[in-house]
This record gives C-alpha cells, sequence and structure tokens, in this order.
C-alpha cells in the first residue's frame, strides 16, 4: 500500500500484489533450441524453456537465470543476452525477464526439486517457433520475443534488450 496524491490534491491509498520475478532461458546448442518437458505433481507435463524464480539469494536476475538452467539442465553457457522483459499484470509487481544463452554444453546432471520431472530436448527453430504460436505449454509465454524474428540467425541476433529501468 501506499498513498497517491490525486489531480484534485487530495490523497487516496493505492495497493499492489508482489511475487518473485521470473527468468527464462533461450538456449541455442548447436543450431537448436533448448526445450524441456517440465512436469510437477499437480500441473502434468508442460513443454517450456528453462525458467524459475528469482531467489532472494541471487544477486541479479542474470545469476538467477545461469542457476535454474544449470538445476533443471545440467547445463552451462559463456554468453548470456538480456533480451526482453516484461510485467504481464499491471496490478501485480512481477517482471519476466527473458535471455538468450549461446555457447553451451552439459557439465554436470541436473538437480531436481523432489516436485519436479524434467526431460531435455534439442528441437529445431521452426518446430519452436510452432509450437511458441500454438501456445504449447509454456512457451506461449516467449511469443513477443519470437514475432519479430524469421530464422535461428535472427534469433542469436537478438538485441540487448534496453528498456526503461525501474526503480524499487
Amino acid at each position: 500500500q501506499w498513498p497517491q496524491k490525486m489531480f484534485d490534491g487530495s490523497t487516496a491509498t493505492f495497493e499492489m500484489l508482489k511475487r518473485p520475478d521470473t527468468v527464462i532461458a533461450i538456449c541455442i546448442i548447436d543450431d537448436q533450441i533448448l526445450v524441456i518437458d517440465y512436469e510437477q505433481p499437480n500441473v502434468g507435463e508442460r513443454i517450456a524453456f528453462p525458467a524459475g524464480r528469482v531467489d532472494e539469494s541471487d544477486s541479479s536476475t542474470l545469476t538467477a537465470i545461469q542457476r535454474e538452467v544449470e538445476e533443471e539442465t545440467g547445463h552451462q553457457f559463456n554468453n548470456w543476452r538480456l533480451v526482453y522483459v516484461y510485467q504481464p499484470y499491471v496490478k501485480l509487481e512481477w517482471f519476466v525477464y527473458f535471455y538468450l544463452a549461446l555457447d553451451g554444453q552439459k557439465t554436470t546432471e541436473p538437480r531436481l526439486d523432489s516436485g519436479e520431472r524434467i526431460t531435455v530436448r534439442l528441437v529445431d527453430f521452426d518446430k519452436v517457433k510452432g509450437l511458441v504460436y500454438s501456445g504449447a505449454g509454456f512457451l506461449k509465454q516467449s511469443k513477443e520475443v519470437f514475432e519479430n524474428v524469421n530464422s535461428l540467425a535472427e534469433l542469436k541476433n537478438l538485441p540487448e534488450f534496453d528498456g526503461q529501468e525501474v526503480d524499487r
């Protein structure tokens, strides 16, 4: 809650919910995109990109997504680029950060939570874009990232996100 001065000089109380931010990685390995088949007991199986929430112990959204990718897939990547950020709901302080991960390899076995089952797959660009646009699983969250991208080369060359920084 916070007091907000109104145009007429009066003050009103406003409210907003808050939840931890989300990080999502679009990982490219050998000209294919890494996707996961993700299953939880209460959700069933869904296709997704590696993702998770930013924990209080994470020093940044980048360290959060690097941790999530390694935990879920066992992969580490040398090159990371933030390519998109959005706020799904204006009444909820929650941002979703999309990172592009390049030059990676499997370095360890995944470390899954007790309520997770994950299968890692590599899929070609056209199939992934089709899955994104068909609304498959959690891939549909990535539609804005793929809307102006027509090839893997264009995806790899997405510019660094330069949106407005928000002081929270």
